[in-house]
């Protein structure tokens, strides 16, 4: 019987996204194939500690322990091993009565959403290491992150945008009334203000007046240095999952449909609880032009920030169906039981354990063309 292979969960994170990650990590390890891998949890406290898996299997619910391996585990931010020819750039994670020398993992999936994981860090950490990981890479992951970034990118692609202004928050804090002016003059009411490194809608608030505008954007600046200021678009919210790295697909589309008109605007809580108010329909009703048109620009989208292994693109699409525009790429979605890119992947003829199995293949792959370039003359 071939060995199984060692998959490093990373999940939690310094991010206001710590309990989606949870959340994510949860689904992947109820659902990975454990005839073929041997899944190793590996956690991150808010405060940034990374934790042995022995430890770290305690943040998860008490049915999913059973299903890890929490053996003292090589990975990555530990001089203990530095120099030890058995670790080549690993380092290990152990409790206080484990052996030092640990195994050593495979691949490792990121399942980190926002700052601290999601951001392009955690990659560079894994390519300096040289350990094969699921989803985007250093550049990708950054630009991703990004909003300002990604939708400059997307610009540079020929790909459509709403309206939007940023700033930094020592600029608003230096003069918050230019600030409000700018963003009344360019962009008007209603608006929505955003922390420019995040996702889950955390520090998202929308503004329908100046007043309102100030404390969207004192909100958004708790989360990060960099804000974001959207126009309003009143249209369908439509999403599209991308799998592959060189030669990536897309998925059918989904809809978010909304039953009440005070949820609208779909925040935290309307995305990872049942309120009744929101659900994700796939496949989207919609035209074949319009599905493959959508695919078409979501693939556009992931190539632009040189995507790999996965992403979530997020669209806007007008109620008369004349106008489609990009809002946003997301380099680690969801992978929740409520989350979209596990359901439009479903949809589209391939089942959640599939899905992870094909990560883990892209990871290898992409590792193995990274190993085809030279790193001295």
């Amino acid at each position: 019987m071939p060995k199984k292979l060692r998959v490093g969960v990373i999940f939690g994170g310094r991010s206001g996204e710590h309990e989606i990650s949870i959340r994510s990590a949860r689904a992947i390890i109820e659902s990975i194939d454990r005839k073929k891998f041997d899944v190793v949890p590996i956690a991150i406290t808010k405060e940034g500690k990374w934790l042995p898996p022995a430890d770290s299997a305690q943040l998860l619910p008490a049915a999913v322990q059973p299903l890890l391996n929490s053996s003292a585990t090589a990975t990555t931010g530990d001089i203990a091993l530095v120099g030890d020819p058995s670790h080549k750039g690993l380092i290990s994670l152990k409790g206080d009565s484990q052996p030092l020398v640990a195994e050593k993992l495979d691949v490792v999936f990121p399942a980190l959403h926002g700052t601290y994981g999601e951001d392009g860090t955690l990659q560079g950490l894994l390519e300096m290491a040289d350990v094969p990981y699921v989803g985007c890479g250093v550049l990708a992951s950054s630009c991703g992150m990004d909003k300002v970034t990604m939708k400059s990118l997307f610009v540079q692609a020929g790909l459509p945008i709403c309206k939007h202004e940023w700033f930094l928050r020592s600029q608003w804090r230096a003069d918050s009334a230019k600030v409000i002016r700018t963003v009344s003059r360019e962009i008007g009411f209603p608006c929505f203000v955003k922390p420019a490194n995040l996702g889950s809608s955390v520090g998202v608030s929308r503004a329908k007046d100046k007043a309102s505008l100030t404390k969207a954007i004192d909100l958004a600046a708790e989360y990060d240095r960099k804000i974001i200021v959207e126009e309003e678009v009143v249209a369908r919210e439509i999403e599209c999952a991308v799998l592959g790295n060189d030669e990536p697909k897309a998925s059918l589309p989904g809809e978010y449909v909304v039953y009440d008109e005070a949820a609208r605007f779909l925040d935290y809580t309307e995305k990872y609880t049942s309120t009744g108010n929101v659900s994700f329909v796939v496949p989207a009703p919609l035209s074949k032009t319009m599905t493959a048109r959508i695919q078409k620009m979501a693939i556009q989208a992931f190539q632009s920030v040189d995507g790999a292994g996965l992403a979530r693109v997020d669209f806007f699409l007008s109620r008369d169906g004349g106008e489609l525009i990009i809002n946003e790429l997301n380099t680690m979605p969801g992978l929740t039981e409520v989350s979209g890119y596990p359901k439009m992947w479903q949809a589209s003829g391939l089942p959640f354990a599939q899905l992870l199995e094909t990560l883990i293949d892209l990871a290898f792959e992409r590792h193995r063309d990274k190993a085809l370039t030279k790193t001295s003359r």
